[in-house]
């Protein structure tokens, strides 16, 4: 069954539903043989992450974000679901202590992690660093006022939003039903099968030349995978992370290739697998005082 936004395809113990948003392959797996529900979940999920996707892609010009971004040191209008998500952001700067900062996507108009070569000089990364500062962003319920050389980027936590987002959608109206929500390799699992197996779920090899490495069983909660696999840059036989330091403009040095986490929601388990990569060499040695499962390759 295919609609012109999004197709359900029937398998042997489930559904899949299909759709492409935020630059990635979307997958909805339901535990049904309900055609009808499967549709109706699967439409409910793409009409959310569409929506999710309108409001606060940067690359959108006339959404919430360019009003922000454009705004030019004034003020501008908010709702509750942006102050919520920008209290989120808030966190994830505290606990990572500056080192998570969603003003830093300025930086990405200097670095094009496209597996060149093409490492941008000082001077290009220096002259956008006074354009970095979640502490000199002001907000409240209504408004937010950012410096005329600041923006905002949801990138780091946007997608891993959307799929907690697509679950609790699901799971309003299927309260019953084991549905896997896997956008681009964040996942969330709403509750664990009938017949009480897991879902199977593969963690991609970074290397580019090597089919999949591992195979993890999930029956409920969020995984979530950060690294370099596609994003990256290579010159004189150094390799460059797609994951920066606000604090310096460059690429975050010795971390892990990939690191996945399990936590309880795939929001959870995004910004600690960001966060461990953010450690550099220090990752795995963070990923074991959260106490939490995880999979690193270096």
């Amino acid at each position: 069954m295919e609609s012109e936004s999004f197709s359900i395809v029937q398998q042997n113990d489930h559904i899949v539903g299909r759709f492409t948003a935020m630059a990635s392959p979307c997958e909805i797996l339901l535990e049904t043989q309900d055609l009808i529900l499967a549709n109706h979940l699967t439409s409910l999920a793409y009409s959310e992450t569409k929506r999710i996707e309108q409001k606060f892609s940067r690359y959108l010009s006339n959404n919430l974000m360019a009003n922000i971004n454009h705004s030019e040191g004034q003020p501008a209008v908010i709702d509750e679901e942006t102050f919520r998500l920008l209290q989120f952001a808030d966190s994830c700067f505290e606990l990572s202590e500056g080192q998570f900062d969603i003003t830093s996507g300025v930086l990405r108009s200097a670095w094009k992690f496209d597996g060149s070569d093409n490492i941008p000089t000082s001077e290009t990364v220096k002259a956008l660093m006074s354009g970095i500062g979640w502490h000199k962003v002001k907000f409240d319920k209504k408004s937010i006022t950012l410096a005329k050389d600041m923006e905002l980027d949801f990138g780091g936590i946007g997608k891993e939003y959307a799929v907690d987002c697509a679950a609790k959608l699901c799971s309003k109206y299927a309260p019953n039903l084991s549905v896997v929500i896997n956008f681009g390799g964040d996942i969330q699992v709403t509750q664990p099968r009938k017949n009480k197996q897991p879902w199977n779920i593969a963690i991609e090899s970074p290397e580019a030349n090597k089919a999949t490495t591992k195979i993890l069983q999930i029956v409920s909660g969020g995984l979530a995978t950060s690294g370099d696999a596609r994003r990256f840059l290579l010159k004189n036989g150094k390799r460059y992370s797609h994951i920066l330091n606000p604090k310096t403009g460059y690429p975050i040095e010795n971390s892990p290739r990939s690191v996945t986490v399990a936590a309880p929601h795939c929001i959870q388990a995004g910004l600690l697998a960001t966060l461990s990569l953010l450690q550099g060499a220090n990752a795995e040695s963070f990923l074991h005082q959260q106490g939490i499962k995880f999979w690193c390759y270096r």
